[in-house]
């Protein structure tokens, strides 16, 4: 435990929990969302989520790591046949971890692009332009006369930056200085991670609470330009009737259970790092309403700015209103151009997502560091994570190399829409169901209890029992119903390549079965039932001064006089025939008899 550290204070823990946590979707994904889904009518079903799955599985994720100080794999000590769990967060971090840095150069891409004194993006004459290009930005606005114009900034993105191919399987290219830029990002995750929690918990004083910075001065600059009320408008007038939709509540679900990283490892892994008594029920609260917050915040600085755009273009919100990298790499691109020292605000809206990206990607990279450090768990590679750490980036910016080639945007978003998606619920699931139901709830309450100093609150413990199970598996159906092939803009994706997305999708799930089956092969003279139910015999505190009760060694100072039924047993069996012995001796002399009771 020494070895393996922790957090300097709880201040950098939380920080990096919210930088972990509020991520690329929070900006480009939930505005959107919201606009979609009812403006202000979607605030309801989106808080109700929050409270009864999101901050419930957060607290849960969080306890589950701090009480063993344990990776997303040595916490499956608390029942070995489920570890399959763990190995399926690793593969889930392992994708994410493998795109989600490709987001990250693209933005540093644009960042180093902006520092110019005119956007690269402004104007069609350039030599990447189409014939089609039409918005060249004048003093009197854009010359809008063609009615299906393409936009300068996504010329700039499709034939500039990407190079895209005309189908997912023609590779073409790799295109150096995206490669370049994924290399820059790889290095500077490397470097925050160096020294594990000591040097990331450092690094996100500024990662972690910059970006509020930016999104409020984008925010200042954003309602004082002419248009933003009408763009606040579209993202918040509430539209009451589509509450009755279930499309609403499956929406406002997934934007919950997504946004805050459930079921990815990450939140197991940075509370292993906490102290022990640290009150990670009161952080859980704190992170997943900030995290929350972000996302409605963040609204009011995309819609502001695009409400600008809109007003300008003379169209309607809706036209310019886009999601994903449609709307980080396109539309808010192209309405920095419309402002004045439009460079600036490129540098930092670009600056802001490098950040924002960062913060997720640092627990993506120690999730899976610390899971292979805690397995391993040899002095050696304690000793030495900075070459764990230093490989496993390797290994990501290798694997993320095809993402960088002309078909690469199309593999991107592949990964993006199944890599992370049912996967995820089904491993929470199994998740709630082993914790609450194999291991035992009551025993979970007493350890949560002997951790914290009080058992968990009674909401949280019927959310956990019932109520998230529910709305999870309300999750997972609802992702099957709403199912739809994916496509990008007018691009509709070969049959092959989605057989290859559900593959990645079942890849982190089959992970359970398959560890479960091995189990059961390697088991000798013991029966399916006790290797599901019972904990290892490590399971627990990992210091010794913190295990206590049943958890505390035989004849240590932490030993209480809470002892398994047979034992118990065994001595009052001991000592009702010492009894008999002595009322034997006394009645004959001297002479000792041993004699058993009878049943």
């Amino acid at each position: 435990m020494e070895l393996r550290g922790n957090w300097g204070n709880q201040i950098e823990f939380i920080l990096t929990s919210v930088g972990y946590a509020v991520g690329l979707g929070n900006v480009w994904r939930f505005p959107y969302l919201c606009y979609r889904n009812g403006g202000g009518a979607f605030m309801f079903p989106y808080f109700i989520m929050l409270v009864f799955c999101g901050i419930p599985l957060f607290f849960l994720e969080l306890s589950f790591g701090q009480f063993a100080s344990q990776g997303c794999l040595g916490v499956w000590r608390i029942s070995p046949m489920f570890k399959g769990v763990g190995y399926g967060m690793m593969v889930v971090s392992t994708y994410i971890g493998i795109y989600y840095n490709v987001v990250i150069c693209i933005a540093f891409y644009y960042f180093f692009s902006s520092m110019t004194n005119l956007l690269p993006w402004t104007y069609c004459n350039n030599p990447w332009n189409t014939p089609t290009c039409n918005g060249v930005v004048t003093p009197t606005g854009i010359n809008n006369t063609l009615a299906n114009r393409t936009s300068p900034s996504e010329e700039y993105w499709k034939h500039y930056v990407l190079k895209i191919s005309d189908d997912i399987g023609n590779f073409g290219e790799v295109r150096l200085p995206i490669l370049g830029c994924l290399a820059v990002s790889w290095v500077v995750v490397f470097l925050c991670l160096i020294r594990g929690v000591k040097s990331s918990g450092k690094v996100v004083y500024f990662t972690a609470t910059f970006p509020y910075v930016v999104l409020t001065i984008l925010f200042i600059r954003g309602i004082t330009l002419e248009g933003a009320v009408t763009g606040i408008k579209y993202y918040l007038t509430p539209q009451w009737h589509k509450i009755l939709d279930a499309k609403v509540w499956g929406d406002a679900a997934s934007q919950i259970f997504y946004s805050l990283g459930c079921a990815w490892g990450g939140l197991i892994t940075m509370a292993s790092y906490n102290k022990f008594h640290n009150n990670c029920y009161r952080d859980s609260i704190i992170i997943s309403i900030t995290n929350c917050a972000t996302s409605v915040y963040a609204g009011f600085v995309i819609f502001s700015i695009l409400g600008f755009m809109a007003h300008h273009l003379n169209v309607d919100v809706s036209e310019v209103a886009d999601h994903g990298p449609g709307l980080a790499f396109v539309a808010y691109p192209e309405a920095l151009t419309l402002l004045p020292i439009s460079p600036l605000w490129s540098l930092l809206f670009f600056f802001m997502l490098i950040l924002l990206g960062l913060g997720t990607q640092f627990c993506l990279l120690e999730t899976l560091v610390t899971a292979i450090v805690d397995e391993i768990g040899t002095d050696w590679i304690i000793r030495n994570k900075t070459v764990v750490t230093g490989g496993v980036a390797i290994v990501g910016f290798l694997l993320g190399v095809p993402l960088t080639t002309q078909a690469g945007i199309y593999w991107l978003l592949l990964m993006d829409n199944y890599a992370a998606s049912f996967s995820l619920v089904i491993i929470s699931c199994i998740m709630c169901i082993c914790i609450m139901y194999v291991y035992g709830h009551k025993k979970y309450f007493k350890d949560v209890e002997m951790m914290l100093g009080f058992p968990p609150p009674i909401f949280f413990r019927v959310c956990w029992r019932f109520v998230s199970p529910i709305i999870i598996s309300f999750i997972l159906i609802f992702t099957v119903i709403q199912y739809k092939p994916i496509t990008y803009n007018d691009y509709v994706y070969p049959g092959w390549s989605l057989a290859i997305g559900f593959l990645m999708a079942m890849s982190s799930v089959t992970c359970i079965p398959i560890y479960a089956l091995y189990k059961i092969s390697k088991s000798e003279g013991t029966t399916f039932l006790e290797n599901s139910c019972k904990a290892d015999i490590k399971w627990g505190p990992a210091l010794s001064e913190h295990r206590i009760g049943h958890y505390a060694a035989p004849g240590s100072e932490g030993e209480v006089e809470v002892r398994p039924l047979k034992e118990e047993l065994k001595e009052k069996e001991d000592e009702k025939r010492d009894e008999i012995s002595l009322t034997i001796q006394g009645s004959n002399g001297s002479t000792t008899h041993n004699a058993t009771p009878s049943a």
